[in-house]
């Protein structure tokens, strides 16, 4: 589909930010002329100093970002269109040139005394920059000398290249083959390829497994390339600051202490042979002799497939998130009445799913929907995202509103499993409930045990490379091929088309994000199961969380909801959810 044929109540509205591209160029030179930071060197080191710089920071960044999402959500609905794309360079390098301008900022203020920080942190005039202050305290031993920070800043447009020829690589540049699909020959998509092999054809999906693969295939070496690239940049921040590890530096980042990856990591690998039986129990079902890693899309129940349009699949969620209230409804349907929302696949259009919002305009989010299952639980996802930005931004300074990506996947995650539970206690159809069961233990295997999986490939690929042994397509792919063993088992064949699977993976670019989806979906089987049980009070404690923004270190707002993930409960309690539910679908069988 193009994007001229899209009908508009399924084309997001991006008036609510500017009403033109003309608008937009008028605020960018507008706030190009505010970016005047210098006047605040060297006056930090009082109260009534601090305060200043912060509000003008705060009045500055309210408006850029938001010249940033306007840019960054018009270059998604075509990223080859190079207009948009040259949008998003020059606000790059606008951000570059204004974080070289603030070098002096992090450095001026790390040398003051942990006396005088304390005394910053405790001043009620400074209440809205608490946490922040915290951190900044905390970051001392890793901060450098504003010369430092001045070149690291403008390292960072540079640095993000590697992440970019791989977005341009992914989205336009791929060269998918054409493929035969009901009747048609037409190229194939990353939207496609995920309805092929959900489907039940066998032979197409082995098909759409070679074809796709052998595309990136083509392309192995200069992927490589381009993730060794983006590992050789965190190593630079990495040692430029003084971290043991990357690793460190992003659990660092984002305020969490180290033992709830390591909980994570121990509890799958301690799982592993709950997940080896479930592949097990797949392969005896489908009744193959030989199981391949494209057999694990499809449903275990033929014909009992979701496949609603996207309107009845907007009322579905609606059912299914009840129980947070009617507040919380009201806002979920205010996102597709108010157009947040971009629904269809079109050609040239960012792949996949997201939200993206800023301080002081509604959240988006973008879609590429198509009637499987999947995408009925994306739209449940994806507004889960965007009402956490809501209350988050409702609720705190913009200071705090911010919240840490470390939490970005629990809200999101929450919704999916209300939206599950709520599905199977309503339906009578036994066929239908052996589904739901099928999808959940999916949604546990693909966000509990595959995104920890790839956490292991991050952490592994980055000490590689720590290590000084350089990253290429061989090492890559042999280091994935061994996790993929130990993860799925020894009933599925680990082929040469999975041993690259890592190259179509745009998250690795984020690096140390992926096993955010892990601990979010621990978290969020632990909260969604505390609001069915325990009601208005669950219900309350969790609107605290969504509206705690970065008020707090992201770990402690979990434990508010119900989720304390430096305990091993919530994951044991996670493995159970997952075992009870392959018992029940056994039993049904």
């Amino acid at each position: 589909m193009e994007r001229k044929d899209v009908p508009e109540q399924y084309k997001w509205n991006l008036g609510d930010i500017y009403p033109s591209d003309e608008a937009w160029e008028q605020a960018f030179a507008a706030i190009e002329k505010k970016a005047n930071f210098l006047q605040f060197r060297g006056k930090l080191g009082t109260v009534e100093g601090l305060l200043a710089y912060f509000k003008a920071e705060e009045a500055f960044y309210t408006d850029a970002y938001r010249i940033y999402l306007y840019a960054h959500l018009k270059r998604d609905e075509d990223v080859g269109a190079s207009k948009y794309g040259s949008y998003i360079a020059r606000v790059f390098s606008f951000f570059t040139r204004v974080e070289s301008e603030t070098a002096f900022v992090t450095p001026e203020l790390t040398a003051l005394s942990d006396e005088t920080l304390d005394s910053y942190i405790a001043d009620p005039r400074l209440k809205d920059y608490d946490y922040l202050l915290s951190r900044v305290k905390a970051s001392k031993k890793y901060t450098l000398s504003e010369a430092e920070e001045r070149i690291l800043a403008q390292a960072g447009e540079p640095l993000s290249t590697a992440s970019l020829a791989f977005m341009m690589l992914d989205n336009a540049e791929l060269n998918l083959p054409e493929i035969e699909y009901e009747g048609k020959k037409v190229s194939l998509s990353h939207g496609l390829y995920s309805v092929i092999m959900s489907g039940k054809d066998r032979a197409k999906r082995k098909e759409a497994y070679e074809l796709y693969y052998s595309a990136y295939r083509k392309i192995l070496g200069t992927i490589a390339t381009t993730y060794f690239g983006n590992v050789q940049k965190d190593i630079f921040y990495q040692r430029a600051r003084g971290y043991d590890s990357c690793l460190q530096m992003a659990l660092f980042g984002e305020d969490v202490d180290e033992s709830v990856y390591r909980n994570l990591i121990h509890a799958v690998h301690d799982a592993a042979p709950l997940m080896h039986r479930y592949i097990s129990l797949r392969k005896k079902t489908m009744g193959y002799e030989t199981y391949y890693m494209y057999d694990i899309y499809p449903s275990l129940v033929e014909d009992a497939e979701l496949k609603l349009s996207y309107e009845e699949a907007y009322d579905l969620c609606l059912k299914g998130l009840a129980p947070l209230g009617k507040e919380y409804l009201e806002l979920f349907e205010k996102g597709r009445s108010e157009r947040w929302i971009d629904v269809c696949e079109t050609e040239g259009k960012r792949s996949g799913a997201y939200s993206s919002g800023c301080y002081g305009v509604h959240p988006y989010v973008l879609l590429n929907y198509q009637k499987t299952t999947h995408d009925v639980f994306t739209i449940a996802h994806e507004m889960g995202h965007s009402l956490h930005t809501y209350f988050s931004n409702r609720s705190q300074p913009f200071s705090k509103a911010d919240y840490k990506i470390f939490v970005a996947e629990v809200a999101s995650t929450v919704n999916e499993v209300l939206l599950l539970k709520y599905l199977l206690k309503t339906t009578t159809d036994a066929k239908l409930k052996k589904y739901l069961l099928n999808y959940f233990m999916d949604m546990i295997r693909t966000t509990l045990f595959r995104q920890t999986q790839f956490a292991e490939f991050e952490e592994r690929a980055h000490a590689m490379a720590e290590a000084g042994e350089p990253l290429n397509k061989d090492n890559l792919s042999e280091l994935y091929r061994g996790l993929n063993e130990a993860y799925y088992g020894p009933d599925v064949v680990h082929d040469d088309n999975i041993a690259i699977e890592w190259a179509r993976i745009p998250h690795f670019y984020t690096s140390f994000y992926v096993y955010k989806y892990a601990t979010g979906i621990t978290a969020a089987i632990c909260i969604a199961d505390r609001i069915l049980k325990k009601g208005q009070p669950a219900v309350d404690d969790y609107f605290k969380f969504l509206s705690g923004g970065c008020s707090a270190d992201p770990v402690s707002l979990l434990k508010i909801a119900g989720a304390d993930l430096t305990s091993s409960e919530p994951f044991v309690a996670a493995m159970r959810e997952f075992e009870e539910t392959m018992n029940e679908f056994e039993r049904l069988s």
